[in-house]
């Protein structure tokens, strides 16, 4: 059987003017990353990235740590669904009932419990089908990207192979939606567990995929450094 390797990126810049850019701990979870795989002897076929830039740096700075690793491919169909786009379209709706959002989301460094509450009543919405909008890429239309992107692969795949596919919290609870039949709330329920280049492997044969593992982390664990676990 075949192995794909679902990597989360490491931690981004949030509430900084541009999230897409991975802080100095997320670039050290990377290569932490990329050593574990070197001294588990992990010989990837193939290692994929979404176009965003957090991906694809992650992507780098843990192919850096490995002693042959294969060119990274960019395939946008593992970017994550644009929050920024679904906070602007979705955050007017509620404001009737949450007078406070519009000042938590300005300022989101400095309160993050508030707005991971607001957040994750914007996304149940969203992938409810509510308020949609020509700006906005809707759960469905995204779940089929990210669906797309996971057959092509395995589609494309030899018996065996071990890939790598760098992507972000959200697609991950897209792809277990998939292959796992969850309902999609619980699915993304979970995204709020997956930890910062954490692994979640799926196995492959004959055109079957199957999940073997979830939000792996041991290789931040093991350095005993509570910091290094994030989930942003």
């Amino acid at each position: 059987m075949g192995s794909i390797y679902l990597i989360r990126h490491g931690q981004a810049s949030f509430g900084a003017a541009d999230y897409d850019v991975l802080s100095p701990l997320g670039e050290r979870q990377a290569q932490v990353l990329g050593s574990h795989l070197a001294d588990l002897g992990l010989r990837l076929d193939r290692c994929i990235s979404g176009s965003l830039r957090r991906q694809r740096d992650t992507a780098e700075w843990a192919m850096k740590q490995l002693p042959s690793a294969p060119e990274l491919e960019i395939d946008p169909a593992f970017n994550e669904f644009d929050a920024e786009g679904m906070v602007r379209v979705l955050l007017p709706a509620v404001l009737a009932d949450e007078p406070d959002a519009a000042a938590t989301m300005a300022d989101i460094a400095r309160n993050h419990a508030e707005f991971q509450r607001l957040f994750v009543l914007l996304t149940d919405r969203w992938q409810g089908g509510e308020h949609l909008h020509d700006e906005l890429e809707s759960w469905e239309v995204f779940l089929a990207r990210a669906q797309g992107g996971l057959q092509r692969i395995v589609e494309r795949a030899r018996a065996g192979e071990q890939i790598a596919v760098f992507t972000s919290g959200g697609t991950i609870a897209a792809l277990l939606h998939c292959t796992l039949g969850l309902p999609a709330n619980r699915a993304l329920a979970m995204s709020w567990e997956i930890v910062n280049t954490s692994i979640s492997q799926l196995k492959f044969h004959a055109g079957n995929v199957a999940l073997a593992s979830f939000n792996g982390h041991t290789h931040l664990q093991l350095h005993k450094a509570p910091e290094l676990i994030t989930y942003r």
